[in-house]
């Protein structure tokens, strides 16, 4: 009895070994997806990929901030001048990284922003906490740029 109960145990945390891996999988594809989404949409101008990720409460630096924006309503002013106004002929997200724990996930990357012969280099660091009705919205972003050319 005492050997079944081993093996049983054993199978029980192979198994949830093996789902925790799955699931962080697949939160990490799903958070890249959808900031690719975003990406895409800001490097035409448009910052609504982001304001529908972001969550009411959330909190937002960038280097041309003096101070930190809070909440959806204070986003949505800062992007309002911005609107048209980018347009990026290529990017590339470097190295994402999703660090999941419960209903909350860190994606750190580096963006490398194309714009005819310029490039702007960017790291990010987004906070995404998963919603009782199981969307991921963004509750922090961060923002440095470490080199224009």
């Amino acid at each position: 009895m005492k050997m079944r109960q081993i093996i049983l145990l054993t199978l029980l945390i192979l198994a949830n070994m093996s789902f925790s891996q799955t699931v962080n999988t697949d939160i990490s594809e799903t958070i890249i997806a959808l900031e690719k989404r975003a990406l895409e949409k800001w490097n035409q101008g448009d910052p609504s990929g982001y304001l529908d990720l972001s969550a009411e409460d959330a909190t937002y630096f960038d280097p041309s901030l003096e101070r930190r924006l809070n909440g959806l309503d204070s986003l949505k002013k800062y992007y309002e001048p911005i609107k048209g106004q980018i347009n990026v002929s290529k990017y590339e997200m470097l190295n994402p990284k999703v660090t999941a724990v419960n209903n909350m996930a860190v994606l750190t990357f580096t963006l490398h922003s194309y714009k005819a012969y310029n490039i702007s280099k960017w790291s990010c660091t987004e906070v995404y906490r998963l919603e009782p009705n199981g969307q991921w919205k963004i509750v922090h972003t961060h923002w440095s740029s470490f080199m224009k050319q």
